[in-house]
């Protein structure tokens, strides 16, 4: 079956409408996210900064790009401009990156946090009490990160 027909049969499923398919386009060619970009895919994820910003430049610019893998403070500023998500935020200095990258591009970065769970060493990932402690730090409450996050932690402080 080929990429424009598997997306088109997900997006029948009947939990297709309850979900949202992110097609996750590492190591592939531009050519095969294009093919599924004109099957009427728009969201994607990309797992290396630098595959994922020379992808960009050769594909349609209203792909929703997320980048699912580990992130370097260091290549945030790669991203920033573009970035629909990251959904791999394992500290309070990332965070703080990404916060700053995204002010100088003015604009808002939605992220997930990334929960180690697995038994091997090579995963990133916080653990559970660093998590805790991330989220209840009072700088995560200055950063402009996620909008909806604030707007819920204000309603329930409420």
């Amino acid at each position: 079956m080929s990429i424009a027909d598997n997306i088109r049969s997900l997006k029948k499923e009947t939990t297709a409408q309850k979900a949202t398919l992110i097609a996750v386009s590492k190591t592939k060619p531009a050519e095969e996210v294009q093919e599924a970009y004109n099957a009427g895919q728009r969201l994607f994820g990309e797992n290396m900064v630098q595959e994922l910003v020379e992808k960009r430049e050769h594909l349609p610019q209203d792909i929703q790009w997320h980048l699912i893998g580990h992130l370097q403070t260091n290549k945030v500023k790669y991203i920033a401009p573009f970035i629909s998500m990251i959904q791999s935020v394992d500290s309070l200095k990332l965070l703080r990156e990404i916060d700053k990258h995204a002010a100088k591009n003015n604009r808002v970065i939605d992220c997930l946090l990334q929960i180690y769970i697995a038994d091997e060493e090579t995963k990133f990932g916080l653990g559970f009490d660093e998590a805790i402690e991330l989220l209840r730090n009072e700088d995560v409450a200055k950063l402009k990160i996620n909008g909806r996050g604030h707007q819920y932690r204000q309603r329930e402080a409420n």
